[in-house]
């Protein structure tokens, strides 16, 4: 059950008016018509009362309001901080556009650099108090990125769905937080669709944004504050006397910014506490403006839009009820929406740096790009005073830190607009993405063994597979990432099967995880019985039937029967300048391995990579992945780890030793085997460097075709 402060006593629906009680607050719809639109509301009578005296005295932080909000922090481990950022006053523009008192509500001094800290702050905290454990969330990044750290801390799993648009920057901060990134290829609102059904179809909670209490209920805070703050700065003499700005000013996606800002100014005046409600500055991109243009259309409901603009943070194309309720406060207090090109946000970012010194990410440019517009206009009248939310900081995220191994890619949408399409093919991503999300964790410290397991299962489903080489090693790694399935050997060094099995069942995070037992260890009684009690079956290596055994995994993991096998399936995308090539051949007999094993080929010679392309796919086994540059090559291994790679050693932006070299230096990759295919002379001390880090070494000069291929073959087919 929710706690709740004194003064939250009920919660109202939007749509119909119907009054819930506040232990609703996080319930996903109205139980009278069904709309996902509700409200918190408040005894404002008792809270007016000496209300800004009482919070002055409290510490710098959005909690400071809490008998204005629908939940209490709880518990102080999840929060960071957050609130009552810095109001900045911003001469330099004031100059600029001859205009006094323009100020800049800098939230980029949010504990992840963003307004929406404030959302996940309080949000993760009402989902903490209620006990739930996993989390869905659609974003088109900011949101992502906050959520994850918020999630983090609170221990709760999130995934997040987000367009394959978003900046790879936003997706691998969030991947670092811990979060299940899934990439959709579609707009953010065929996104959200896919999230919700996700969530449905996992019985997940499914966090909505502006819809939900939670959300809406923290930005109500940057009022507050910004009323406090100007206060303050116009009345020093008076620490109780608050005070509204003319002007609001945000750029919007969604629109749960200036939702909750709005809703808080009413309830300031409400109180008494200050004399007007500001008028809202509504700026969009202009290639995805869907409340611009129905403002502008006097229309009462907004007509969805297809994003068409770089400012992908910014591309919600429905704003559904958004759009009725910040019109309908346009209406009643002032204001404008606007919108802007993208390449007036970029100058209005480049300006915002140089002269203003604020560095800040293109979503929040679009806004300075909107006061610009508005100041030179005349929508904002001489004398006013303007507040616009710096609402996030750039992201200067270092890729190399995941690589591109940070999220989960399906395909979603037809081309077609025919609804029932759509609805199939939504249906089909789903159980594509099932698999995709299921993860399984191989321990064995035999490379061999593990690697033939791998290919047993991804020959038949797809899914993510991690792979461990001890007990040890294992274990750290599970309580990582709480696979959904565990296969593993008995016998290793350091800790063993039966103690890494006893040491998961007796911690509470992983103790109903799995766990198939595959081994070539002799059992005796004793080992059967300690088995029989934490194992969910034992098979042993070398006596199992493969497609008997895969069939056990995936009814196991509840998943759909096996039907056929998919031979030469590929479940990832080429990236960048790696790419794909797929054999035609025919030449697989039956008798051969149903598996099309994976090969890197890395080399800058395009003569000599096609050369070598071509002798394997001849032989029709394979898939081969070329990439014709050292730095490509070495994020193709990363992000479809592979059966094989064969890299050439003269290469003029990293050579193949430097690839080798990481290759071994990471614990996921280095058992990879890996074959040099060099037209170099090879020197003592450089073979000395190669020793047991390599297979072995085709030179160009002597290339035999069937002695290429047999060398090949030895470390794929006949191993």
């Amino acid at each position: 059950m929710i706690k709740t402060t004194q003064h939250f006593n009920k919660v109202i629906c939007l749509e119909c008016q119907y009054e819930l009680a506040t232990t609703d607050m996080m319930v996903a719809n109205c139980t009278q018509c069904g709309s996902a639109w509700l409200d918190a509301q408040y005894d404002y009578d008792a809270v007016a009362d000496s209300w800004s005296a009482i919070v002055s005295k409290r510490d710098h932080t959005l909690w400071r309001y809490a008998e204005l909000l629908p939940i209490e922090p709880s518990f102080p481990e999840v929060t960071m901080g957050e609130g009552f950022t810095p109001l900045v006053r911003l001469y330099q523009y004031e100059t600029l556009f001859n205009h006094q008192t323009i100020y800049v509500k800098d939230e980029r001094k949010q504990p992840t650099n963003s307004f929406k800290d404030r959302q996940a702050a309080l949000s993760v905290q009402a989902m903490r108090q209620v006990g739930i454990k996993e989390c869905v969330l659609a974003s088109t990044g900011n949101a992502a990125v906050v959520y994850a750290a918020y999630c983090a801390r609170a221990g709760i799993k999130l995934w997040l769905f987000l367009t394959s648009l978003v900046p790879p920057a936003k997706m691998r901060e969030a991947a670092l937080y811990g979060a299940e990134v899934i990439k959709v290829s579609g707009t953010y609102d065929e996104t959200k669709k896919v999230a919700a059904a996700f969530a449905k179809r996992k019985n997940i909670h499914h966090d909505r944004g502006a819809k939900a209490v939670p959300g809406k209920e923290s930005m109500k805070t940057l009022a507050f504050e910004i009323a406090e703050q100007l206060g303050i700065i116009q009345h020093p003499d008076d620490p109780n006397k608050w005070v509204a700005p003319d002007w609001y000013i945000q750029a919007v996606s969604g629109g749960i910014g200036p939702l909750g800002v709005q809703k808080g100014f009413k309830e300031l005046k409400r109180m008494g506490m200050i004399d007007k409600v500001p008028k809202l500055g509504i700026v969009q991109s202009a290639g995805c403006a869907p409340m611009v243009d129905s403002f502008h259309n006097n229309q009462d409901e907004a007509t969805p839009v297809v994003p068409k603009t770089l400012i992908t943070v910014l591309a919600t194309g429905d704003p559904g009820m958004s759009y009725k309720l910040l019109r309908q406060g346009i209406l009643d207090d002032g204001g404008a929406m606007v919108a802007i090109k993208d390449g007036d946000t970029f100058r209005a970012m480049r300006q915002l740096a140089s002269k203003g010194g604020i560095s800040v990410e293109p979503a929040t440019a679009v806004a300075f790009a909107g006061l610009e517009k508005m100041l030179t206009d005349g929508t904002i009248q001489a004398g006013e005073t303007v507040v616009v939310n710096c609402s996030g900081h750039t992201f200067p995220v270092e890729s190399h830190i995941l690589g591109d191994q940070y999220a989960e890619h399906i395909l979603y949408l037809p081309a077609d607009e025919d609804p029932a399409a759509k609805e199939e093919g939504l249906g089909a991503a789903l159980k594509t993405l099932d698999e995709q999300v299921t993860s399984i964790m191989i321990v064995d410290d035999n490379a061999n063994d593990r690697r033939l397991i791998r290919r047993l299962l991804q020959s038949y489903k797809q899914y993510r597979i991690f792979e461990s080489r001890d007990g040890d090693e294992a274990l750290h790694a599970i309580r990582e990432y709480l696979p959904d399935l565990i296969v593993s050997d008995l016998t290793m060094p350091e800790r063993d099967g039966f103690s890494l099995i006893e040491a998961l069942k007796a911690d509470e995070t992983t103790k109903d995880i799995p766990v198939i037992v595959v081994s070539a260890k002799t059992l005796t009684p004793d080992d059967r019985e300690r088995l029989d009690n934490f194992s969910a079956s034992v098979w042993q290596k070398g006596g199992y039937d493969t497609q008997t055994l895969v069939t056990h995994v995936v009814d196991t993991l509840g998943h759909e029967p096996i039907d056929v096998i998919h031979q030469g399936k590929s479940t990832t995308e080429p990236k960048d300048n790696a790419t794909e090539h797929h054999s035609t051949s025919k030449k697989l007999s039956t008798t051969q391995s149903p598996v099309q094993h994976t090969i890197i080929l890395i080399d800058d010679n395009p003569q000599d990579l096609r050369l070598a392309r071509r002798i394997l796919e001849a032989d029709g086994a394979y898939h081969v992945i070329e990439a014709n540059t050292g730095r490509e090559g070495l994020k193709a291994i990363y992000n479809y780890h592979p059966d094989l790679v064969i890299v050439d050693l003269l290469m003029p932006d990293m050579d193949g030793f430097t690839i080798i070299d990481a290759i071994q230096d990471d614990a996921h990759l280095r058992d990879i085997p890996v074959i040099v295919y060099s037209a170099k002379n090879i020197s003592h001390n450089e073979r000395s460097r190669l020793q047991d880090r390599i297979r072995s070494i085709q030179r160009k000069s002597s290339l035999d075709r069937q002695g290429f291929l047999d060398m090949v073959n030895d470390e794929l087919v006949n191993e």
